[in-house]
């Protein structure tokens, strides 16, 4: 067995070389037993070479072993469309409404993708990125559970392991989730979901960022689809326009051809299927990414590259809503506050979170921009004496033995963990079994059915100990909410659609097995995109992934070359990143506050 160690290295040529400094590295070889290294890859940002050369240490020798590689290409794209589901895009490309995805699967693979647990935007993107569980790359939601029961933005900073574009060199990256700030990575990054605003750590180099902002002047980070509740056809238009913005970015970008990987993600499917779940409505949506789909395919064929298309979750609709802070505080493991006598006389005279934002809004004065111009103190001072039914602010913990928090997560109130904590942590596994049954009991009164899954987090998280402690996901028409409310169940109002587990994958190219079309895989996951797609072209897999090389979708069924990892200085807390402090007062106006007056939960 040959275990592989990559090795960085830089270099300069000078004018008359007609090249400007340049990194990359060795991957060198050696035999688990006896002695002796090979070079079995030098990657530089120009090109990767494959030579086979053989080098005798310690005094000892080895024979030269031939290099083996699945195809010829060194090149990957990456094409994220967030929010797809596989039985929707699979009927329209049978019907042939989609010319371009049915080139791609008659072309290439064409599989159903399983999402992470719960199967979120934050977590999956991560994942994708990295070959890498939640437990081990490190970011669980788009906010992160304090000690003290606070809640902090995650960021690019917050990710613990090495992404693709920290693998392969030089990369283009755009408007992939989670990525603020942007990392400086060798070549281009502009970041994308959850980005506060288009500033000097939105994109690498810094400068991109005024670039973009002249060029494409209607360019727009997200667009909040709960602020269109009846107003859709504004809404439609609104997204149209975006995603014509986000393709004028991937179209400079793809200018740049200096590349081994291009990564680029859509999160408008998403966008629009939380509010509209209209079939000729998404099809005509689907419809001007297929469009995309078209210019992409003849951008990798012309550079010999391979084509991975992936959505990080599936989508389906809903109709109801599912309190678990409700379903613990009726089976006795949550207590509310006992609010102050301002608290309760405020509540006596209807000032409550909801009527100030409303108040606030038939007045003409948003919520965010109410929250930006106060000190974060202040807002949440507010929203400690104002009574509401926030799923942090509003629990009284010293009382509590169990707490839901975003977006499926229940964490028992460990005294070790949490410093109000009530549950000692010999007692834990007891009152997880007891939780556990309380949610499997939930059944929705109008169908009689069971509405709610249920998992340890030990089972779906097992490398961290400081993972949640179970994960509730609704059922097939009901989403989990952690909102205090008044009763467990609740319509879902203007929310059409959520999350599922079922994405869609699709791969072409050079080193792609063009004859199986659709297949179906043994449950192939997010998790198992980055690696395979290393392998694809000639990578060795590092050995801390927790995803699987798919050689069944490939041309060759070469065995991948396992690669011991190291940790890179560009990943992992914020203490090792520059900064840190100033990307957290990025957010201070933002969701942070928003959360806090219990706007988003």
């Amino acid at each position: 067995m040959w275990l592989a160690t990559r090795v960085g290295f830089s270099f300069e040529r000078d004018a008359s070389h007609q090249a400007a400094t340049r990194h990359g590295s060795l991957v060198l070889e050696r035999p688990s037993r006896g002695e002796g290294v090979r070079l079995l890859q030098v990657t530089s940002t120009i090109r990767t070479v494959t030579p086979v050369i053989t080098i005798s240490v310690s005094g000892g020798s080895s024979s030269e072993l031939p290099m083996t590689r699945v195809s010829d290409t060194d090149r990957a794209f990456v094409f994220g469309i967030d929010g797809v589901p596989w039985n929707l895009l699979r009927k329209w490309i049978d019907a042939g409404e989609l010319p371009a995805f049915r080139r791609l699967r008659e072309d290439g693979v064409a599989a159903p993708l399983e999402s992470t647990m719960p199967p979120t935007t934050p977590t999956a993107w991560p994942t994708i990125a990295t070959g890498a569980r939640p437990d081990n790359h490190g970011i669980y939601g788009f906010q992160k559970l304090q000690h003290d029961y606070t809640q902090e933005m995650n960021t690019s900073t917050d990710r613990k392991r090495p992404a693709l574009w920290d693998r392969l060199s030089p990369a283009v990256v755009g408007n992939v989730p989670m990525t603020y700030p942007a990392d400086e990575i060798d070549g281009t990054m502009v970041s994308g979901m959850i980005s506060p605003s288009v500033n000097e750590r939105f994109a690498h180099p810094s400068d991109l960022a005024d670039e973009i902002t002249a060029e494409i002047p209607d360019y727009r980070i997200g667009l909040n689809w709960y602020d269109y509740a009846g107003e859709e056809r504004q809404f439609q238009d609104d997204l149209h326009s975006l995603v014509a913005a986000r393709r004028a970015l991937m179209d400079r970008l793809m200018a740049i051809d200096d590349w081994r990987l291009f990564f680029f993600v859509f999160t408008a499917p998403d966008r629009l299927q939380h509010l509209i779940w209209e079939e000729d409505i998404i099809l005509d949506h689907y419809k001007q990414f297929d469009d995309v789909l078209a210019d992409v395919l003849e951008y990798v064929d012309e550079r010999d590259a391979n084509l991975f298309v992936a959505s990080d979750h599936g989508f389906g609709p809903i109709s109801k809503f599912v309190h678990l802070n409700v379903v613990l505080e009726q089976d006795g493991f949550l207590s509310r506050k006992d609010r102050s006598a301002t608290g309760s006389s405020l509540a006596q005279l209807g000032v409550t979170k909801s009527n100030v934002l409303g108040t606030l809004k038939r007045v003409g004065i948003d919520e965010k921009r109410f929250v930006q111009s106060l000190p974060k103190g202040l807002v949440d001072g507010l929203a400690e004496q104002v009574p509401g039914d926030h799923g942090l602010y509003d629990v009284d913990f010293e009382e509590t033995i169990a707490f839901a928090h975003g977006p499926s997560y229940v964490y028992v109130n460990d005294t070790d963990r949490f410093e109000a904590g009530t549950v000692a942590p010999a007692n834990v596994d007891s009152v997880k079994r007891e939780l556990r049954a309380a949610f499997e009991d939930v059944i929705d009164p109008d169908t009689g059915d069971r509405v709610l899954s249920v998992s340890d987090g030990d089972d779906v998280f097992p490398a961290d100990d400081a993972s949640p402690d179970l994960v509730v996901v609704g059922e097939d028409g009901y989403e989990e909410k952690t909102k205090l409310d008044d009763d467990v169940f609740a319509p879902a109002g203007t929310k059409a659609a959520s999350h599922r587990s079922e994405g869609v994958f699709f791969a072409h190219g050079p080193a792609i097995d063009g004859s199986l079309e659709t297949v179906n895989l043994d449950a192939l996951s997010v998790v198992d995109v980055a690696p395979t797609l290393l392998h694809s072209v000639g990578e060795p897999i590092p050995d801390d992934v927790d995803g699987e090389v798919r050689t069944e979708l490939l041309e060759s069924d070469v065995d991948p070359t396992v690669q011991e990892d190291e940790p890179q200085a560009t990943v992992g807390s914020k203490s090792e990143r520059e900064q840190a402090e100033d990307v957290d007062e990025d957010f201070d106006g933002v969701e942070e506050r928003l959360k806090g007056l219990g706007y988003m939960e």
